[in-house]
């Protein structure tokens, strides 16, 4: 069985403006990643690394008919990878890879946030579950990715001491 934690409540997306014009408190809208590269769970392992490694995330969600199913970060990937010192051959490796789905190995139980929570909230969750990603959900629809670089981006930017000594 697939379970998904998403919060419910959501209200009407707006368009972003610069972190560094937004009052505060900030919401989640306001610093994710929107329009995230998303998966199918029947996407190979091997596919779903190449893909990370060609866009530069970490984290991607996996999507079934449009809904959220699952999660598999950069870290879930080289746990199943093989350990370096194998006798495997290099053709064998890439066979398993290939032959193992994303569902077979993602996260199922994905925390999730909404866009309008506020930003406190959602970096709560992250530090209390320790993950470096959040989907974003809208009407039960991914509308973005709330991830630990997007929370340090924003950071940086409404820090204005931060900004000048990095």
């Amino acid at each position: 069985m697939i379970q998904t934690l998403c919060e419910l409540d959501s209200a009407v997306s707006m368009p972003r403006a610069p972190v560094s014009e937004q009052v505060l408190p900030l919401r989640v809208r306001d610093v994710m990643s929107v329009s995230p590269v998303t998966i199918p769970p029947s996407m190979s392992v091997h596919e779903a690394h190449t893909l990370m490694q060609q866009r530069k995330v970490r984290h991607l969600p996996v999507l079934q008919d449009g809904c959220l199913v699952g999660i598999v970060s950069d870290r879930d990937i080289r746990l199943v990878l093989p350990s370096p010192a194998t006798s495997l051959a290099v053709w064998e490796i890439r066979h398993l890879l290939d032959t193992l789905t994303v569902g077979e190995m993602m996260t199922c139980f994905v925390m999730t946030t909404a866009p309008d929570r506020l930003m406190t909230e959602a970096m709560g969750r992250m530090l209390g579950h320790r993950v470096g990603a959040l989907p974003v959900l809208e009407d039960r629809c991914v509308v973005g990715i709330l991830t630990r670089t997007d929370v340090l981006r924003a950071f940086r930017r409404v820090s204005p001491a931060l900004s000048v000594t990095a």
